[in-house]
């Protein structure tokens, strides 16, 4: 009774295409930004905003352009990192040989680096996929990491390899503090995050599903291989790669190059599979998930512990947490594949029915 789109009739093209047609869902989502921009800078900490805030806005973004290519377009790849980096060192090179460009310019232009790396390492998917591809995808996460402590020219020749991101301003204001960089952070994802949902649920969206469910027959009905799938690389990379500037510049500050390493990738990729794949959705619940459960288990396990009279050590909680991705990734591979975002779809169709199941 509660979630029911009943009455609610499309009388439009414009009614008819919206992001979200149905009422409930429209006043869920402007809700939820509403509370980010407006609820959560009046009562969150310095401490939530560089804990929990700011790594789980950013890292959305990044599992959103993983999302794209594997969830949508089912394109393996173990080199989310490696784009990280890339938006990362490219928005720095940018900032300090381009001194007169803004560093969030520097920023949005980083993406459009990513993105043409992304599509050269994308052409190997136009002959391979599974788990061929994963491996060439997973060359480009060692090449970059050798590239990027090997090569001084990206670092600036600076002797230890760790770079400092230049200070964040726009028209004159500073917004160095948690707040602003929580709020520039989150309207790059949410602006990004729209835009992806425009294209996933465009023809260019449509062409990435039908690729994934069956590349051949898709080729059959008309659909292009290569452009499918290296658009599908180019926006990925994008994504990640604006993600991985905003990590470095928002986020870290200044960071070093093994800050994007295989352990980045893997982590990105457990979000989308606890969080879903192929949904927006998804990728912002699993990235919560991902940054808020080590948090808890830190703060929870000790005292649990305590009660029984075991004295759990912080590496204990670090194996624990281990322990508990592994398999929480088994869990949902078997039992919900689609993850989190269809536990929500799963409550909406009972809120449809309730309280009258029958």
């Amino acid at each position: 009774m509660i979630y029911r789109e009943a009455g609610q009739y499309k009388t439009s093209y414009v009614d008819d295409q919206a992001i979200f047609p149905i009422l409930q869902d429209k006043a869920v989502v402007l809700a939820a930004v509403a509370a980010a921009y407006l609820l959560v800078p009046a009562f969150a900490s310095d401490y939530m905003y560089k804990a929990i805030l700011i790594p789980t806005v950013i890292l959305a973004l990044a599992a959103i352009g993983l999302n794209v290519l594997m969830g949508y377009c089912g394109q393996v790849s173990l080199g989310s990192g490696a784009f990280m980096a890339i938006g990362a060192y490219a928005a720095y090179n940018l900032a300090i040989r381009l001194d007169f460009l803004n560093p969030f310019v520097c920023v949005l232009l980083s993406g459009f680096a990513a993105a043409a790396v992304g599509v050269a390492f994308g052409i190997p998917s136009l002959r391979i996929k599974g788990f061929y591809l994963a491996c060439a995808t997973l060359a480009a996460q060692f090449f970059f990491d050798w590239a990027f402590l090997r090569v001084k020219w990206f670092t600036n020749y600076t002797p230890s390899g760790s770079v400092n991101a230049p200070p964040l301003q726009a028209f004159g204001l500073d917004l160095s503090s948690p707040t602003a960089k929580y709020l520039v952070a989150l309207t790059f994802t949410v602006a990004l995050a729209l835009a992806a949902k425009n294209l996933v649920r465009g023809h260019i969206g449509r062409q990435w599903m039908a690729i994934r469910d069956m590349d051949i027959a898709a080729e059959i009905i008309g659909i292009r291989p290569m452009f499918a799938k290296l658009s599908a690389f180019a926006v990925s990379s994008f994504l990640i790669g604006v993600a991985g500037a905003l990590w470095a510049f928002v986020h870290l500050g200044s960071w070093e190059p093994l800050t994007f390493n295989i352990d980045r990738s893997f982590q990105l990729m457990f979000m989308i599979i606890i969080g879903g794949l192929g949904s927006i959705l998804g990728s912002f619940l699993g990235a919560a998930f991902v940054v808020v459960l080590p948090i808890f288990l830190n703060q929870a396990l000790p005292p649990l512990g305590a009660l029984v009279g075991w004295t759990i050590s912080t590496a204990t909680v670090s194996h624990i947490e281990f322990m508990v991705f592994g398999a929480l990734i088994v869990f949902f591979l078997i039992v919900e594949p689609h993850g989190l975002a269809r536990l929500w779809s799963i409550a909406k169709e009972k809120l449809r029915l309730w309280p009258f199941p029958h």
